[in-house]
């Protein structure tokens, strides 16, 4: 597992994820409120059960609100065999406080 900044979770924004997956643990509620553009939704207490949602072979960066849960998720998702790059240290607030782009 690797970790990565806010800032270079923008700039795989910016590239275009092409076959990767930005997901937000994040719950629901939290995820209607604004996201990282193009990420999907799954709570890190709902990850185990529903890793058959997520494309096989391909690097999920995770993140969450300030980075506990994505740690959380990133275990499991590593131990399920996921090339996975962590956000740390921020998470969601950090990226909407240094203006990087929200869906909602």
């Amino acid at each position: 597992m690797k970790t990565q900044s806010v800032q270079e979770l923008f700039e795989v924004v910016e590239r275009g994820a092409g076959g990767e997956i930005l997901l937000d643990v994040r719950g629901p509620s939290e995820f209607a409120t604004g996201r990282v553009p193009g990420a999907v939704n799954i709570p890190h207490d709902q990850l185990e059960a529903r890793l058959g949602e997520l494309e096989a072979g391909a690097v999920v960066h995770v993140y969450c609100k300030m980075g506990g849960r994505a740690q959380m998720a990133a275990t499991t998702l590593a131990a399920a065999g996921a090339d996975v790059c962590c956000v740390v240290g921020g998470g969601m607030d950090l990226w909407t406080s240094l203006g990087f782009p929200v869906e909602r």
